[in-house]
């Protein structure tokens, strides 16, 4: 029987450092980030993972993508294609963190934790987790969406995403695009999170509309973060390259 890592409320294994004075010292970002991050709604560019971390999760999550049906059952949400265009792939998968010891541990990573309490002012609790993997030349798209609107949990709003790129993202493969400020507007009406990319536009107002015309790709190196609170997309991947984050 597969035993469910949800039960341990403190790290298991040794892929990430311990939280501690040097550790916050060490993934503290500085206030020109923070300055920057209230006033676009997101943050990029931030490198958290050691290349043998990613290789420890780039593993497990190979081993995910083809999880046993009772791995399966511990997830929150399990799909090997999300993508409503059956000619591509959008594997979207949540809870992972229940099932390996890597994606477990790396909800304690100061990395993660560290510039998320500095951002909110206050202390961090996890909502969830979640895998996005789009396979070369065929991925599926994350279209335009607000993750706010599926996460109505606090009042004033108070929620951020951290993506983590366990491959280069770039423009070819489908890296996250935003719409800089969107994180002032207030919540949108949900329209799907894998397909018609447009679908959003049905939903904004003239303003907002304007905006969408001016969005920001932000290309990473694997093991570099991004945290956001506006609004975003992924494309699909059309180039050679696996995509895979977290």
């Amino acid at each position: 029987m597969i035993y469910d890592l949800s039960v341990e409320h403190q790290p298991i294994g040794s892929l990430f450092p311990p939280l501690n004075h040097r550790t916050m010292a060490e993934y503290e970002l500085l206030p020109q980030q923070i300055d920057f991050f209230h006033e676009f709604g997101y943050l990029s560019g931030v490198r958290i993972l050691s290349d043998e971390q990613v290789e420890g999760l780039r593993h497990e999550l190979t081993r995910l993508l083809e999880a046993t049906p009772e791995e399966r059952k511990l997830f929150y949400e399990y799909n090997s294609n999300e993508s409503t265009d059956p000619s591509h792939v959008l594997f979207h998968a949540l809870g992972a963190w229940r099932i390996t010891p890597g994606f477990h541990d790396l909800l304690w990573h100061p990395g993660v934790i560290v510039p998320a309490a500095q951002l909110l002012g206050g202390s961090v609790r996890f909502w969830h987790d979640q895998l996005f993997c789009k396979p070369a030349h065929h991925g599926g798209v994350v279209a335009w969406h607000q993750d706010y609107s599926y996460w109505t949990r606090t009042q004033p709003l108070a929620h951020l995403t951290c993506w983590i790129g366990l491959d280069d993202s770039n423009r070819e493969n489908g890296c996250l695009h935003y719409i800089a400020g969107s994180h002032r507007w207030p919540d949108l009406p949900i329209t799907g999170l894998a397909g018609d990319m447009s679908a959003i536009s049905a939903v904004l107002n003239e303003e907002q509309r304007r905006e969408f015309q001016h969005p920001v790709a932000v290309e990473l190196k694997m093991a570099v973060f991004e945290i956001s609170a506006g609004s975003c997309e992924c494309v699909g991947n059309f180039s050679g390259p696996f995509l895979l984050g977290t």
